[in-house]
């Protein structure tokens, strides 16, 4: 990648959520780096925390990255609202963004 300096914005044992949040992060088009993914049978030899699979990003991206880090770890506050499609008059769950009886968007 670049040539400055990235910094650590996420470290867990857990790979596939380490690789989710990069994931995240690309989606965002924040560039993003996955480091340690194959450290793990070092633990022991190496500290734990450097043998964790980590997510970096520029120095200029820090504040952006951790926030949609922090809201895809907590997701929604609060699920969504059921709602009525102006379509047919089904009724919905808020999860859905489109009618399974007509395909009318959600409002």
């Amino acid at each position: 990648m670049a040539e400055f300096d990235y910094v650590r914005v996420f470290a867990h044992s857990n790979g596939l959520l380490v690789s989710h949040l990069h994931n995240v992060l690309s989606a965002a088009d924040i560039p993003a780096e996955l480091r340690n993914m194959t450290l793990g049978g070092g633990a022991g030899e190496l500290p734990l925390g450097e043998c964790e699979p980590q997510v970096w990003v520029a120095p200029h991206n820090v504040e952006r990255a951790r926030w949609l880090i922090q809201q895809s770890l907590e997701g929604a506050e609060q699920p969504a609202a059921d709602w009525t499609c102006p379509g047919c008059g089904e009724r919905l769950e808020g999860a859905f963004d489109a009618c399974w009886q007509c395909g009318t968007a959600k409002p």
